[in-house]
């Protein structure tokens, strides 16, 4: 167990000089010494540098993987869940507000996200954006950077649309949804119209 974990040539060191990820790999290893049926990991990655974050991801994965191991995973990196659960509990001030695969999720965000800053004309954008049918309810902003999933129109058709209603497009790219999005969109953090 020492070996898949990475710890093995730790074994031999004073637990007090271990690092955060070393660390988490030992709690890890504790909690499969009984061999659970099911393995509670709570925000398991949370302070951790990026390279021993990817890592301990790994080992998660090879565990749910490899091993056919139950892990129930609770974490603000919606990219964690997305990349190692099955099923996916989003909460809200103590609710659940969804629950379903990622890929159920995410389905219902449109095949791309389109951002745009649009400094100080979030209002006048999604107005303009709803008006011409490319965006729903689903559209919203979070300071001045507007989110627009693309269910039936392109990004250009988009720019297009805030152009001619005399919104100033700034930075603008296009994405992959991810949960986050799903997380934005569902407890409310939209633009006040």
């Amino acid at each position: 167990m020492a070996e898949a974990l990475g710890i093995a040539d730790l074994l031999e060191r004073p637990v007090g000089t271990y690092s955060g990820g070393e660390r988490r790999r030992l709690e890890i290893a504790r909690a499969l010494v009984s061999e659970p049926a099911v393995l509670f990991l709570d925000e398991p990655t949370v302070g951790l540098d990026p390279r021993i974050r990817q890592e301990l991801l790994d080992v998660i994965a090879n565990l749910r993987t490899r091993d056919g191991l139950t892990i129930l995973l609770t974490t603000h990196y919606l990219d964690e869940a997305q990349r190692l659960c099955d099923r996916v509990a989003i909460l809200h001030e103590g609710r659940i507000v969804a629950l379903d695969t990622p890929a159920a999720l995410l389905a219902g965000l449109g095949r791309e996200i389109l951002e745009v800053h649009v400094d100080g004309q979030a209002p006048a954008a999604v107005a303009a954006l709803r008006s011409r049918g490319i965006a729903g309810d689903d559209a919203f902003a979070v300071g001045s950077t507007l989110t627009v999933p693309l269910h039936d129109h392109s990004g250009a058709q988009a720019i297009a649309a805030l152009d001619s209603a005399g919104v100033a497009a700034g930075a603008i790219r296009t994405r992959q949804p991810s949960l986050d999005d799903v997380y934005v969109r569902l407890t409310g953090a939209r633009i006040a119209e």
